[in-house]
């Protein structure tokens, strides 16, 4: 061995340790940056040859330490668990918020409910079996009604901006999915470069890894590794990302929510047109565009059309105060009648048809308003079908709310073994920058060991007597 071979250890050892300060620098400096990952700088022994030369043997004790590699601390388990549990818990998210706009536009319970404007209207044919002769109490009934539709005609309409809005959400997230995939590709393409160059690109994985994040988030994406540090980002089967290139989707569907079951919303491959099946934001929002809001508007049609049909079908068996036969009192006429086009036919308190007895015959009999205000206790109409239709509402939000909740706790529970295991603790980091100085410290002592130990060599070697 050379005699300047500890110094040239000593040298490696000092610029180890300082290597391994700079990457606990870096760490302390980035303990609040999102998506960041904690590094470490591999330290290797530098080792003498394993096979001698024919006129040279090493004495194996090497020559000193490297530090040229700094990973970044991840779990690559733990990565592709958060993706799924981050859509699972993107998806309920989606879902529960659909509910709780829904019950805002059903506004129950409240004064403003559709329950209590029907509790209103057979109040008010009660009052008018009661006061079949007051013209009072028959255009009580026509204002009654009129606030009635305008209730349904109200909730639907919050239902359809829902729905609309819902759709337009949709549209923005696939844009944005779309650009996020293009910068994945070209981060893919970056890394790709550096690490053939020998060049670290930890930074460059943190962005890309925090936009794949983002990507499951929004639309269920998945990782799939490949060589030289890239990754293709899969979405329902298919490659998003692939390398350097990236695929565009969009929007295909319906823009009535009145036609969605003819042409459902969903997401395609722009261009080509395959369908992807998409998971987390994106899988809750088309899940309320095909099912859930489709589904209570046509519940609420049925209330308006039932409601049509059962007062209709009592009140053109009466009669009016004139003796008339009575005509609809709700329409339109011909149907079909949904809660939209849903209105009063009749304006004139007097054609009210209360009365049980005629033709011809004026009177103020109210045979046919007592069966009218009889229709509020019926186990098998309008409000009966309402309650229903509420209680299942109140239930599904319910549930919807409980299954959140429980995907919260594992998604948390993810992230934080993520954290863990990528993030940055400083009680750890204050450790290693201790022990990196103290190694530093060793290293220069060594260096003025060996320093004194070749000024005598030089120096004082053939001094006798001094």
């Amino acid at each position: 061995m050379s005699t300047f071979s500890g110094l040239n250890a000593a040298t490696t050892a000092l610029w180890a340790q300082r290597r391994a300060l700079d990457v606990t620098g870096q760490n302390v400096a980035n303990v609040n940056t999102d998506g960041y990952s904690r590094q470490r700088a591999e330290m290797q022994a530098m080792g003498g040859t394993g096979v001698p030369a024919f006129f040279s043997t090493s004495t194996g004790i090497g020559a000193g330490v490297n530090a040229d590699k700094v990973i970044r601390i991840r779990d690559a388990f733990l990565e592709g668990r958060g993706h799924v549990e981050t859509a699972n818990s993107a998806r309920l998210t989606a879902v529960d918020d659909a509910y709780g706009l829904i019950e805002q536009a059903y506004r129950e319970p409240g004064d403003t409910g559709i329950q209590n404007l029907l509790a209103d209207m057979w109040a008010g044919f009660e009052d008018l079996a009661n006061h079949p002769e007051d013209l009072g109490s028959r255009g009580q009934i026509i204002q009654r009604l009129d606030t009635l539709v305008g209730g349904l005609k109200f909730s639907q309409a919050q239902l359809g901006g829902q729905w609309t809005q819902t759709r337009e959400n949709l549209q923005v997230l696939v844009d944005d999915v779309n650009a996020s995939a293009q910068t994945v590709a070209q981060l893919n393409q970056a890394i790709q470069g550096a690490l053939r160059a020998g060049i670290p690109a930890n930074d460059l994985m943190d962005k890309r890894d925090l936009l794949v994040n983002k990507l499951a988030e929004q639309i269920g994406a998945t990782v799939r590794p490949k060589d030289d540090g890239v990754v293709d980002v899969m979405v329902g089967g298919i490659a998003i990302v692939a390398g350097s290139t990236s695929t565009a989707f969009a929007v295909a569907g319906s823009l009535d929510p009145d036609t969605v079951s003819l042409d459902p919303p969903r997401i395609v491959t722009a261009g080509a047109g395959y369908a992807v099946r998409p998971g987390g934001t994106a899988q809750g929002q088309i899940e309320v565009l095909k099912d859930i809001i489709p589904g209570y508007r046509a519940q609420l049609n049925g209330v308006a059309s039932d409601l049509a049909a059962a007062i209709n079908g009592l009140h053109t068996t009466g009669y009016d105060m004139a003796g008339n036969a009575g005509t609809e009192l709700l329409g339109p006429v011909p149907g079909p009648v949904t809660a939209e086009n849903l209105t009063v036919l009749i304006s004139d308190p007097a054609l009210i048809a209360a009365s049980s007895i005629g033709p011809g015959t004026p009177n103020n009999d109210a045979g046919v308003a007592k069966q009218l205000a009889a229709l509020r206790q019926s186990t098998t109409g309008v409000d009966a079908t309402y309650r229903r239709m509420i209680v299942e509402l109140g239930v599904q939000a319910a549930v919807s709310d409980r299954n959140l909740g429980i995907q919260q706790v594992i998604t948390a529970q993810v992230d934080a073994a993520k954290e863990s295991v990528a993030g940055v603790n400083i009680d750890e980091e204050m450790t290693n920058m201790l022990s990196y100085q103290h190694a530093y410290s060793a290293a220069g002592r060594l260096v003025t060991a060996i320093d004194e130990m070749l000024d005598v060599l030089i120096n004082r070697t053939g001094l006798v007597g001094r």
